[in-house]
């Protein structure tokens, strides 16, 4: 059969989720979450493949803005709900979705497209590169201590429902998006996600909470986090379970920390999702009993080279040519000159010779927010040196002082 692609239809949202359901395992999502991204999904972003009237495949992106190294938002398209039927693959109906999307935001000036993957191994062909990864720790609190800057003994604490501090704990989320690669800024009813809390999937654990460090009257820190009590025999074996820490100085993620290592009947804390360089690797006085674990987390694609190197700052002056093939997206081939530095930056269209060669496009996602170093990806092959010497400044000038990062997903 033909399988016809083409823009969702509001009232083909339901039979379109649903079939993106299957393709995730067949399980349904709580009613309250389903009702959130159906909120959210961006409908003229979204395509639908059908077999008759079949959903078989699903793609939307969100209309994004990721802060990149310099501080600027960069307009991103947010690939989302990506899947495939399973009766159904091996058509190449992924590909079709795929440049049937790159090629509407490189018409749209989205010089940038992001997602997280459910399998690494998929998107890479694509072009897009793990530009961002996020450490886990699961803290044994019987045995760590964490040690706080000075200040964390000024600082009131204040536990609360999460919707009665949702609106005080979005201004300080703005406010340090600027501050990290990767960090988006939330869209209207983005708001909703953090609070996202379905009693179906809480797995034993409590309702959500919201501790807030204040001093003077002045928000500088929150973390939502939910407690998960268990018992050995007569002796309490808990968890704390983070779902997001946010502060704006030291003095309040060390509070923050230390007040969710030092819960009652708690012996854990599962803190997800955190930037691989997070503050608690200097605070806890045992690192080798936290089981530390990094995992990718950000995909990044250059849909417009010349744009995107161009919204980035750099750590260090660069004057360099690179050479670049992609074939899904075609506007993108050819050499470019990148000149800049830490006050911003120019990259157009040349006819020199190259300095360095990106072996494929994905490398330059995965350079692009400053976490994997040129130069480490030459040592994979995925980069090349053209001209002797040009290697090592250019790494150096695409680095970030602070590692990226995606809070959340999408």
């Amino acid at each position: 059969m033909t399988i016809e692609l083409r823009g969702l239809r509001d009232k083909e949202w339901d039979a379109w989720f649903a079939g993106l359901e299957w393709a995730f395992g067949g399980v349904s999502k709580a009613p309250e979450e389903r009702a959130l991204w159906q909120e959210l999904t961006e409908i003229d972003r979204s395509l639908a493949a059908w077999d008759g009237d079949r959903s078989v495949g699903s793609f939307s992106s969100f209309s994004f803005r990721m802060t990149v190294p310099g501080g600027t938002p960069v307009p991103t398209a947010g690939v989302t709900m990506v899947s495939v039927a399973a009766t159904h693959r091996r058509r190449g109906l992924l590909r079709r979705m795929m440049r049937s999307a790159l090629q509407g935001f490189h018409e749209a000036g989205e010089p940038l497209a992001a997602l997280t993957a459910s399998e690494q191994q998929i998107y890479g062909r694509f072009g897009y590169g793990v530009a961002t990864r996020a450490m886990r720790a699961t803290i044994d609190t019987a045995r760590v201590r964490v040690a706080p800057p000075a200040g964390a003994d000024d600082l009131t604490l204040t536990v609360l429902p999460p919707a009665e501090a949702a609106a005080r704990c979005e201004e300080l989320y703005a406010r340090l998006v600027p501050t990290r690669p990767g960090m988006l800024a939330r869209q209207p009813g983005w708001e909703k996600l953090p609070l996202l809390d379905p009693p179906r999937e809480r797995d034993g654990a409590s309702e959500l909470r919201c501790v807030l460090a204040e001093r003077d009257g002045e928000l500088l820190g929150y973390a939502r986090y939910a407690l998960k009590p268990q018992w050995e025999a007569t002796v309490p074996d808990g968890t704390v379970l983070v779902r997001d820490l946010m502060a704006a100085e030291p003095a309040a993620y060390g509070a923050l920390l230390r007040f969710l290592c030092e819960t009652d009947l708690m012996s854990t804390v599962v803190l997800r999702d955190r930037p691989v360089d997070d503050p608690l690797l200097h605070l806890v006085s045992d690192i080798r009993r936290c089981q530390l674990r990094t995992i990718d987390r950000l995909h990044v694609r250059t849909v417009d080279v010349g744009a995107a190197l161009a919204a980035r700052t750099y750590a260090r002056e660069v004057d360099v040519v690179l050479a670049v093939e992609d074939e899904l997206c075609p506007w993108n081939t050819g050499r470019w000159r990148l000149s800049g530095g830490p006050e911003g930056a120019v990259c157009e269209r040349t006819t020199d010779p190259a300095d360095l060669s990106f072996e494929h496009v994905r490398a330059l996602g995965a350079a692009y927010l400053g976490d994997a170093s040129l130069a480490a990806l030459a040592g994979a092959g995925l980069v090349r040196e053209l001209r002797g010497g040009a290697l090592a400044p250019a790494a150096t000038a695409f680095s970030s002082a602070v590692a990226p990062w995606l809070p959340h997903g999408f």
